[in-house]
């Protein structure tokens, strides 16, 4: 059983509150204050003087006592229809009246009044824990003075609920009716005060102050709390059947935390510059970024091209946080890819606010070099100028030549060893805090973060690109176009979300060679950064072992899982006939997630994503109550019991889920569960809870009774 005890002075909503919070969990409601005014009003009618400067308190409590013991009163406790009565006489109007509000404080100041009501209301409390109460033993919600420090102090729930004075006065001049006039509920707190304290809260009570909160959000604060309580209370009726069993210290710290939260933090992105790494191809600048960095992100090989997009960090120099942005070798007169990687280039640095252009001193300067330029100069945005693999000292002089760009002193740096990068920052920090604007976002760390994976050419970067509603990374036919993990944030449905647009996961990873090898290396690691993986297959074609093994690859991560198959609108009826029965068969490990047919390259249907993907993060965000989930698989195991084996058949003990990202549970049992059992509870467990795109993990923790002694 569960008590609620509400308290706080007049104006707060309690009574309306109540009502709501035993009506949604079923249990009874006691009006407190209801019984304070039954008893002014019973007094009143028995001629006693309320007004008299001297009231006699000993006639006022025999009076009250007999009203009590004298079967007279009787209220009921279904919050529906909290009904007052006396002689059989319903008084639910009748104590609300003006004279009855005028003289309650008067009566309820007596002490002995007081502890005549506190034994009635206990005993009213109490009858909710039989079977056969109106609660069915489920709980109580009591409102009222002292009932969270005299009447119910051992509460499992106990609120101070509060609200400034205005505000409560406001509300009570709302609630009056043609007749009445507004309570004064300054007055009424000072009456009040005189014997009972409900302005500050009590030892183990919560405080919860509804100023700012409409009576949903109050009501939803209040349901939390008792949903808290259930659980654990619940969780300890059910951990109690591992008492007579051998725990060790970890099963200790499993069971202590079941309770934990695993929220993620809600930092937001703050303003900062952008600064972009530009050159033409193979001088460096992914050595440099990853220089700049402290580690290795960009793929890096000595061959030109490596870099295809704009491809953007966190940084931090001296106490500066910027953004940092690599991108594709920068050249003119080009056609193909080359262009789209040069377009995106010409991009970065319209976003910039500062740029870093790139040179090779061991090359020397070249005609593309001034066309950069001539193309940086009509941007107008500042420009430090950095003359790469300059390693020792000797070698020095050959920065001199790059004077004649005209673009100031060019830094000698070696993004190899680290030579000259201090210095060159340090010019390029001091241009970007004079720039005229800052133009980045550090990325937020609220946002989901989506990774875009599947094999090489199924239109990962086509996908991000139509999200996105505008050319975000080099499209091309040539399979392997994406390198580097892309982080973007795209706004979707009015919701941002980080997506990573990742290079294909190749067939034979062993086998790979430079850039390809490191390509896939980030994504495996892009896949175990993201949350949710939208996992792409060209359904145009017919599915491959390597498809499958991307989607391996984020299930085995326990991420959350959107299954896109794109290129839809290419396939014919039979093709589709053929996808229909490969589902049934290749995909029986993932009939959990949801699919989604596209095509990226039109947008058709990719406004059906942003919900699948929101119910998917939601299962994996899942946690179901220790208590809901023992009851569950209690009537699951009486139905269908384990098979006997050896002449025994295991018994699940407890059950608890460990965490959740992806939902872990970790059941305790008195023998090993088959694999096909647990087969059937994680099936079961998706049908009563739901998991929808989520992997589900469970484990069997198997324990030994203790010994005798």
């Amino acid at each position: 059983m569960i008590r609620v005890a509400i308290d706080g002075p007049a104006g707060v909503g309690k009574s309306s509150t109540s009502k709501a919070l035993a009506k949604y969990f079923g249990f009874a409601y006691l009006d407190t204050g209801a019984m304070y005014r039954a008893c002014a009003w019973w007094c009143l009618k028995q001629g006693i003087d309320l007004d008299a400067e001297q009231i006699d308190e000993r006639v006022v409590t025999e009076t009250v006592g007999e009203f009590f013991t004298g079967d007279h009163f009787d209220i009921s406790v279904d919050p529906d229809k909290p009904a007052v009565s006396a002689d059989g006489e319903d008084i639910s109007e009748a104590i609300r009246s003006s004279e009855v509000s005028t003289h309650v404080s008067k009566v309820s100041n007596i002490i002995p009044v007081r502890n005549v009501l506190i034994a009635a209301q206990r005993a009213y409390i109490a009858r909710e824990e039989s079977a056969d109460s109106f609660s069915g033993g489920l709980g109580v919600v009591a409102e009222g003075r002292d009932i969270t420090t005299v009447v119910a102090p051992d509460a499992e729930v106990r609120v101070l609920l509060t609200a400034r004075e205005e505000v409560r006065q406001a509300r009570r001049s709302g609630q009056s009716t043609a007749g009445v006039g507004a309570e004064d509920v300054a007055a009424r707190d000072r009456m009040d005060s005189k014997v009972t304290s409900f302005m500050t809260a009590a030892d183990g009570v919560t405080t919860v102050d509804n100023s700012d909160m409409d009576f949903e959000h109050t009501l939803d604060v209040l349901i939390d709390m008792v949903e808290n309580a259930i659980e654990e209370q619940e969780y300890e009726r059910y951990a109690a059947n591992l008492e007579d069993y051998e725990l060790d210290e970890g099963d200790e710290a499993l069971i202590s935390n079941t309770n934990r939260d695993d929220s993620s933090d809600n930092g937001k992105g703050k303003s900062v510059g952008v600064l972009a790494i530009v050159g033409r191809p193979n001088v460096g600048k992914s050595s440099l970024v990853n220089r700049i960095l402290g580690h290795r992100v960009a793929v890096v090989e000595d061959t030109p091209g490596v870099t295809r997009d704009r491809v953007s960090y966190d940084a931090e120099w001296a106490g500066t946080d910027f953004k940092l942005v690599d991108t594709g070798g920068w050249e003119v007169d080009v056609e193909g890819i080359d262009s789209a990687i040069a377009s995106q280039a010409e991009v970065a640095v319209n976003l910039a606010d500062a740029v870093v252009l790139v040179v090779d001193g061991q090359v020397g300067l070249t005609n593309t070099e001034e066309r950069i330029v001539k193309m940086l100069r009509a941007s107008g945005k500042p420009v430090t100028l950095a003359v790469n693999k300059i390693d020792d000292r000797e070698s020095e002089y050959l920065a001199a030549e790059f004077w004649k760009l005209g673009l100031g002193e060019p830094y000698a740096v070696s993004a190899m060893h680290g030579r000259g990068v201090g210095e060159l920052l340090d010019a390029a920090i001091d241009s970007l805090k004079k720039a005229e604007k800052t133009s980045g976002y550090l990325t937020p760390s609220h946002l989901r973060r989506v990774a875009l994976v599947g094999r090489p050419n199924v239109g990962k970067s086509s996908l991000l690109n139509q999200l996105a509603n505008e050319e975000r990374t080099v499209v091309n036919d040539l399979a392997g176009t994406t390198r580097d993990p892309v982080d973007e944030i795209v706004s979707m449905d009015g919701e941002d979300w980080l997506f990573i647009d990742t290079a294909g996961i190749k067939r034979r990873q062993h086998k790979l060679k430079g850039a390809e090898y490191y390509s896939s290396l980030r994504t495996q690691a892009a896949i175990e950064r993201c949350e949710l993986a939208l996992v792409l297959f060209d359904a145009s074609v017919p599915i491959s072992d390597q498809d499958l093994k991307v989607m391996s690859s984020a299930v085995d991560a326990g991420r959350a899982i959107v299954l896109v198959f794109n290129k839809w609108d290419a396939m014919d009826e039979f093709d589709k006939q053929r996808l229909e029965r490969l589902w049934a068969t290749e995909f029986d490990r993932v009939t959990w997630a949801q699919r989604v047919n596209i095509s990226a390259k039109t947008g058709w249907h990719t406004n059906r994503l942003t919900r699948a993907m929101r119910e998917a993060l939601q299962s994996w965000d899942t946690r179901v109550p220790t208590g809901k989930l023992n009851a569950f698989l209690g009537q699951l195991q009486a139905a269908h019991p384990h098979p006997l084996r050896g002449g025994k058949q295991p018994r699940i003990l407890f059950a608890t889920q460990a965490s959740t990202r992806p939902p872990r549970f970790v059941i305790f049992a008195t023998g090993f569960l088959e694999h096909g059992y647990r087969r059937f509870i994680e099936r079961s467990l998706r049908e009563e809870f739901g998991f929808e795109g989520s992997p589900i993990q469970i484990s069997v923790n198997i324990r030994e009774k203790k010994k005798r002694k």
